[in-house]
């Protein structure tokens, strides 16, 4: 189990593996990756350019998608969205969905997370050894972001 967290975190630190999926989203053939992934646009904090990260559905309800931070509030993706909370979604068949962006507290957070877990008990325990290998082998913080339609 070891060598398979640390294969696995070696590949989430490898830019072209976790950057290979954007294409198919941007040329509409997200619904390739299934419905455990979206696309988030989001705008550069400082460029304020379009940032483009595909990362794994811990949660959907209806309306609401719930992603993790798997490399903690340190991803460049988590801290644009903290700094501007722009997001555009695209997930299946929808392209580029404005949403409105929640960073939920740990307690919410750690509760989504303990869902994911029950559901998907093989894939949390290959990412949870993952992103603590991550983080040096300590308990990651690992915080969760609620996407919903923008109020009207």
């Amino acid at each position: 189990m070891p060598e398979t967290a640390k294969l696995f975190a070696r590949l989430l630190k490898t830019r072209w593996f976790v950057r290979a999926p954007i294409p198919l989203y941007k040329a509409g053939l997200g619904w390739l990756m299934g419905d455990r992934f979206v696309m988030i646009e989001h705008l550069g904090r400082s460029s304020g350019e379009p940032r483009f990260v595909v990362v794994e559905v811990i949660e959907r309800d209806t309306n609401v998608i719930r992603v993790a931070s798997g490399f903690g509030p340190k991803a460049q993706w988590y801290r644009n969205l903290t700094a501007n909370g722009v997001a555009y979604l695209s997930t299946g068949r929808a392209r580029r969905v404005p949403a409105h962006v929640s960073l939920l507290s740990p307690e919410d957070g750690d509760a989504v997370l303990e869902r994911y877990a029950a559901a998907h008990p093989e894939a949390w325990e290959q990412l949870s050894a993952a992103m603590r290998e991550l983080a040096g082998g300590k308990d990651p913080v690992i915080p969760v972001v609620e996407f919903t339609p923008p109020a009207p």
